[in-house]
């Protein structure tokens, strides 16, 4: 069955990075484009960063832009967001998605992601 499975969220000061993976299977990863979305308690679920299935082409939210950079291992399938200079405003559970979501209730477990002093 389709599974996603985030991790390397942790508590890290502002300024400090993370690095978050995200391994998929059940699926032909190849083909799909990507996505990392945040959830923020009290917020809607917002997208970060997203990847074209080859790899070519990213595109970032404004507040992340020139902070996070998303990459992806089509032979592993696994997605990463590499988040630099982090600040209190990234906290938030990390969640990764298809784009073409054929499997809207399929969610991982996320990556939890804790900034502060």
């Amino acid at each position: 069955q389709v599974q996603f499975v985030e991790s390397g969220g942790g508590l890290v000061q502002p300024g400090e990075s993370l690095n978050l993976s995200c391994a998929a299977s059940g699926f032909k990863f190849s083909t799909y484009s990507m996505a990392w979305h945040r959830q923020v308690p009290g917020k809607e679920r917002e997208q970060v960063a997203v990847i074209s299935a080859a790899g070519t082409g990213q595109n970032y939210a404004l507040d992340v832009k020139g902070r996070f950079t998303i990459s992806r291992n089509n032979v592993a399938n696994t997605v990463y967001l590499q988040m630099n200079s982090l600040k209190p405003e990234d906290t938030g559970v990390y969640y990764c998605k298809p784009i073409r979501d054929q499997w809207p209730q399929t969610w991982g477990p996320g990556a939890q992601v804790t900034v502060s002093p």
